[in-house]
């Protein structure tokens, strides 16, 4: 699947946002904030996550209704391969006036994002925070201690910086992992605790 995307992204650019539903491989229902490996790598590429609330496709209703009229379509044809796909494509894109268009096609005005795909970064930077590396394990070490985030985001960098007895945490850039009771930010339920020496 990330190869596809890769595809897409050295084609059309990134995107601000993906929206997608809760199921995989775009989230993980048992994963921290609901992260499957490819949506911690669209995080990385500073994409922001959208998602409906699960168990409401009305949230996204034009997208599941579009996915319905490509099928009966595609059944009217009598075909349902990929070049059967790639046909309607075509037609809806390029061929058919849509009235919420103000009568144009959708090919006439799509452009590509100026955001362009240079690759996955290998690190990722938190100023003024420490970082830690993500095992293969889902978890990081701080102070001697192991802490458990999720599998999603083995291989990544996340963010620590010390807040009183406690430490707020920074994912992949713009996420962050939780808030107490008082509204700080902070790791999940009870935090972690701040490194003596964090360098």
């Amino acid at each position: 699947m990330r190869r596809r995307f890769e595809h897409l992204f050295e084609g059309n650019g990134l995107p601000q946002a993906i929206r997608s539903d809760n199921g995989s491989p775009f989230a993980s229902a048992s994963g921290l904030f609901g992260l499957s490996r490819l949506s911690a790598w669209w995080v990385a590429l500073d994409i922001d996550l959208e998602r409906g609330r699960p168990g409401h496709p009305q949230d996204n209703g034009a997208h599941e209704r579009m996915h319905l009229d490509i099928t009966r379509e595609i059944e009217a044809l009598g075909e349902s391969d990929q070049a059967a796909l790639d046909l309607w494509r075509q037609s809806f894109n390029y061929e058919r006036p849509h009235e919420a268009l103000g009568m144009r096609c959708p090919g006439e005005l799509y452009c590509s994002s100026e955001r362009k795909y240079e690759g996955t970064p290998d690190e990722l930077d938190y100023p003024q925070m420490c970082i830690r590396r993500v095992g293969a394990k889902g978890a990081i070490k701080v102070d001697n201690q192991h802490f458990f985030l999720t599998t999603a985001l083995a291989g990544w960098d996340v963010g620590l910086k010390p807040l009183g007895q406690r430490a707020i945490g920074s994912l992949l850039r713009p996420l962050v992992v939780g808030r107490d009771r008082s509204g700080r930010e902070q790791f999940l339920s009870g935090g972690y605790p701040p490194e003596k020496n964090c360098k």
